[in-house]
């Protein structure tokens, strides 16, 4: 089954393309009242063939129930069916929490007639509340019964916590003469920082992929798009990335070798970084979505390590607020990076005005300005002592950002 979808944006972002989703795929949300009553909290994403799939994880030294048991799950390379649920993240729910979680698996599994290992498990919400079985059990058998009433947009709205909208975007790939597709819905507004950021990510298409294959091509879009974003530096519990290819497209399944490998590996690449783009507009109170460029560096280590400083510097994030082109900030957060460059052979520029030449002030700051009062701001740092390039995608740091996380809990 191949469905096209309409997603709903806000206002001051372009209207996309109607999402188009892989085939074989069916999907369903229902309501558990979780957190609170009044919304579809529960998710549900079904292959009807088993699938390859792969998955990357928080590296936060405390992880959530789910996380703990899909990355046992995941060795096996095997997966068909993922529940999610929003509101409750079940992580430092100790034995109970784990007990939780095997259990909606087992449920699940049981209504959909496969195999517990194929099944696996997302939350995400509040951090130390048990989970609400009492809620949650009963709406499992409506969850399943209703399988592919639901779009993958729907998907997408029912994983949201803080987010203001949904996030989701596709991409068609042509693999041996067919036409593939590969789409994806992602959740993330707080708690954002590199390494796995914050964040659910679902990614699914009907292209065959093999499974060590699927990996290192999953692993590899992250490394550039979701582990390279911060909103404000601070690591989830629950991080989770999960790809399903499920090969009803027909080909040959895709490796390493194949001639297809570099088309899917870039459809990959792009359809992350679209949905990082996403999280990072959306960022919990923020006005700006801001992209750093470092280039020209020694190594490409050397420019993350840049970018990353100058993306995760308050005073830098909070100058953009202002539309203040404050360089200085960019300057020294670059220098206690630990990146290897000389400041006196840097330039820097706030999209095409350059504020910096070769280490000090070019003069540019009041069109620089001019030029931060848009919705999206590009910085770019020139080191000037190589070729290697790195993009770190932040936001603003706004008066929202405190009021919304004040009171994320009542």
């Amino acid at each position: 089954m191949q469905t096209t979808t309409e997603c709903i944006y806000p206002n001051d972002m372009k209207k996309p393309s109607p999402i188009t989703t892989p085939r074989g795929f069916f999907f369903s949300v229902t309501e558990a009242a979780i957190k609170k009553p009044g919304r579809k909290d529960l998710a549900l994403i079904f292959s009807e063939a088993e699938s390859a799939i792969a998955g990357t994880f928080t590296t936060n030294a405390v992880k959530a129930a789910p996380v703990r048991i899909c990355m046992q799950k995941i060795r096996s390379g095997k997966g068909q069916a993922i529940v999610v649920n929003s509101g409750n993240a079940n992580a430092c729910t100790g034995k109970q929490g784990m007990k939780d979680a095997q259990e909606i698996m087992v449920k699940i599994a049981k209504q959909l007639g496969i195999s517990r290992p194929l099944t696996y498990i997302c939350s995400t919400g509040v951090i130390g509340t048990p989970m609400p079985m009492q809620r949650i059990i009963p709406a499992i058998g409506p969850l399943a019964g209703d399988l592919g009433n639901a779009s993958f947009n729907d998907i997408a709205k029912a994983i949201m916590t803080t987010d203001t909208f949904p996030k989701i975007a596709s991409r068609e790939v042509n693999i041996q003469g067919k036409q593939g597709i590969i789409a994806g819905v992602c959740k993330g507004a707080g708690m954002i920082a590199p390494n796995m950021a914050t964040m659910l990510c679902f990614i699914i298409t009907d292209i065959a992929v093999e499974k060590k294959t699927l990996h290192a091509a999953l692993k590899g879009s992250v490394r550039k798009s979701f582990n390279r974003i911060t909103i404000d530096g601070d690591m989830s519990t629950n991080d989770t990335a999960l790809i399903m290819a499920n090969g009803v497209l027909g080909n040959r399944p895709i490796t390493k070798t194949s001639a297809g490998f570099p088309t899917f590996q870039k459809a990959l690449d792009e359809l992350t970084y679209e949905l990082s783009k996403l999280i990072v507009k959306d960022g919990e109170g923020a006005t700006k979505l801001v992209e750093i460029v470092v280039k020209n560096a020694r190594s490409e280590e050397d420019a993350e390590k840049a970018a990353l400083a100058i993306a995760n510097s308050s005073l830098v994030k909070t100058a953009i607020y202002g539309n203040d082109a404050n360089w200085g900030r960019i300057m020294a957060a670059a220098g206690y990076s630990k990146a290897r460059f000389t400041p006196e052979s840097t330039d820097i520029f706030f999209n095409k005005v350059q504020v910096v030449k070769k280490g000090v002030m070019n003069n540019k700051d009041r069109e620089a300005t001019e030029e931060m009062k848009g919705k999206e701001l590009k910085i770019t740092v020139d080191l000037h002592t190589g070729k290697a390039l790195a993009k770190v995608l932040t936001c603003d740091l706004t008066e929202d950002y405190i009021r919304i996380n004040a009171e994320y809990r009542t």
